[in-house]
């Protein structure tokens, strides 16, 4: 009995603990690892452990239910009050630093930004900069990505340089996905079922459950992916 007393107690702190984060990181808002300042990624790393402590006490669970909820809290304000005030951004996230510019390397911002000349010619290399002279200016940003502008010369060609005008592509949107219709999208795009249908069946396609993703391009054209590969003819 003692045992699944100590079971049943570890699946609710768990479960209890599982709630609480799930609530907390919608308090927060979502961010990619790779955006994250690292405060961020301190309070996450921080409430995670506390979570993982919560999960597995039975005596005394409120203290770190608190503590999480604390810290939740406390990362929501400094978020809020970065969004609100520029001198608290700048003071909490920091500034970007231009580490090269004009064929120039800041050394101090580079000490600034405790970067080495190694560091800062792997971040070139992984961009698909390995000479350095294509590049204009290169800006260490908050999150400790760096973002580079490459010189006009070295860019890519664009439509505009070549005198064309392309005309503006759309956002696809899913028709079908997983073998079912979505009315909603359907309707919002301004066509019926049946002209779904239609477009599928030009393609051998006689029912939405042999589609496993349909998108709309914008005109009179889906682009399908089939449920199972087909045999090639």
């Amino acid at each position: 009995m003692d045992i699944l007393r100590s079971l049943g107690g570890t699946a609710l702190t768990t479960l209890l603990s599982l709630i609480v984060m799930f609530l907390l990181t919608k308090l927060m808002g979502s961010k990619q690892v790779s955006q994250m300042t690292l405060f961020d990624y301190v309070v996450g790393i921080t409430i995670g452990s506390i979570a993982a402590e919560l999960a597995t006490e039975l005596e005394d669970p409120e203290r770190p239910l608190l503590a999480m909820v604390l810290w939740g809290l406390a990362a929501w304000g400094i978020s809020v009050l970065g969004n609100k005030s520029l001198r608290a951004r700048a003071f909490l996230s920091g500034k970007p630093l231009v580490l090269l510019d004009q064929g120039v390397i800041r050394r101090d911002n580079l000490k600034r930004a405790r970067l080495d000349l190694n560091e800062f010619l792997t971040y070139c290399r992984i961009a698909g900069y390995f000479d350095l002279s294509e590049i204009q200016t290169a800006v260490l940003e908050h999150n400790g990505s760096v973002s580079f502008l490459p010189k006009e010369t070295d860019r890519p060609a664009t439509p505009a340089d070549l005198g064309l005008r392309p005309e503006q592509s759309r956002l696809p949107v899913p028709f079908v996905m997983d073998g079912r219709l979505l009315p909603e999208n359907i309707a919002s795009a301004g066509k019926e079922t049946s002209w779904v249908h239609r477009a599928l069946l030009r393609q051998g396609y006689r029912e939405e459950g042999d589609v496993l993703l349909a998108l709309w391009d914008g005109g009179e054209r889906l682009t399908v992916f089939p449920m199972s590969p087909r045999n090639p003819a």
